[in-house]
């Protein structure tokens, strides 16, 4: 049977690109499709605001006319500055269970970045550190999530055959929503807010936290994950995008910003209603009744999703975060909320696993970004 490599150049093909994860993953009960305005946008680099300093080409394998597998090279050269690694990037990767497409795929990518000049590859990775990231290594029987990537369990094996290795890891966490808080939690909580000086702001609708705090947020993440593995500095038009994109849709139940005793922004944590199922029943579209799964999700979740949690590195030694944590662990408790799943986590990143220390927990997924020298 032949297998042809198609380069995607134009619409209609990018449409098609991001429409072959559903035929995929279609009688998968793990796979939790994105929304496909959402990847279409991201992919456009004349809309999306890393286009400012990556570049990309796409590629869609077929086996005798029906297609069986999809991937993205990328160059961040704002990573390659700062991180000075010459490495490029591959991502939106998809295949059937077929190595000769893995392999056709993957030789693609390669060419493409050992053309721009660089030395090695890695992946999967997005455009920058806000886009999904990892290959799930840990975890196939569990149900993803809006923002993080599914895989079959055959893909890590093709890419060690192909000659990928390791090179970061994140892990994730499933946490049971307490059904009390301890008094001697709020103690604590009381004596750090007296000794630090620091508050919760209040706000009921997004457009109040976006007018106040919205590009403080970014400029903190920029701070806070400066030296966390792949990230980049935000530009002010990806300040601009990810506003629109994140925060005019923020619940103020989950949300959780704390400022200090001028009211400046000093952390915050950001989680949202699980639309796992949501997104499930619509295939990753809004219409034409999507929009009733994603409402309906909304309103009354037993699952919260974790997404960014940030503290200003002054903070960070002085248990702010707790003051956080309860309050958002009060308005889950409130809301009726069950359990909450965390982002995926450096393996080395401690300090943040230690938010879940006095929780019941279980780690129920890893995922890996792999490398390969050229």
């Amino acid at each position: 049977m032949s297998l042809e490599l198609r380069k995607v150049e134009s619409k209609a093909e990018l449409k098609r690109f991001v429409q072959f994860p559903l035929e995929l993953y279609k009688d998968s009960p793990y796979w939790v499709p994105p929304l496909a305005l959402d990847d279409l946008g991201t992919l456009d680099l004349a809309k999306n605001p890393a286009g400012e300093f990556c570049e990309s080409s796409y590629w869609l394998a077929y086996r005798d006319g029906k297609a069986v597998g999809r991937i993205a090279a990328i160059v961040n050269n704002a990573y390659v500055k700062k991180w000075g690694k010459k490495l490029g990037r591959f991502g939106w990767f998809d295949v059937a269970d077929d190595f000769e497409a893995a392999q056709a795929l993957l030789s693609a990518a390669e060419a493409w970045v050992r053309g721009k000049g660089l030395e090695g590859i890695h992946g999967p990775l997005g455009f920058t550190d806000l886009d999904r990231e990892g290959m799930l290594v840990e975890g196939f029987d569990q149900r993803g999530t809006m923002a993080t990537n599914y895989n079959h369990a055959y893909y890590p094996a093709f890419l060690e055959r192909l000659g990928y290795a390791k090179d970061v890891d994140w892990i994730e966490f499933i946490v049971r929503v307490p059904e009390v808080i301890p008094e001697k939690v709020l103690r604590v909580n009381e004596l750090i807010a007296k000794r630090t000086g620091v508050t919760l702001f209040s706000w009921q609708k997004p457009k109040e936290l976006v007018k106040r705090y919205g590009d403080e947020i970014f400029d903190l993440l920029d701070e806070a994950y400066a030296g966390l593995y792949g990230t980049t500095p935000l530009t002010r038009a990806q300040v601009k995008f990810y506003i629109k994109q994140y925060l005019g849709f923020v619940d103020p139940r989950f949300t959780k910003v704390m400022i200090d005793e001028n009211k400046k922004l000093i952390g915050f944590g950001i989680s949202m209603p699980s639309l796992s199922d949501a997104l499930m029943k619509s295939k990753g579209r809004l219409f034409p009744v999507g929009w009733y799964y994603l409402l309906k999700a909304l309103k009354k979740p037993e699952v919260i999703d974790m997404y960014l949690v940030a503290v200003k590195p002054e903070y960070q030694s002085r248990g702010v975060i707790a003051i956080l944590m309860t309050d958002l662990n009060r308005s889950a408790m409130q809301a009726g909320v069950q359990f909450a799943e965390s982002n995926p986590e450096l393996e080395t990143n401690l300090a943040v696993q230690q938010l879940w220390k006095d929780y019941e927990r279980r780690q129920h997924k890893r995922r890996r970004v792999y490398i390969k020298a050229l």
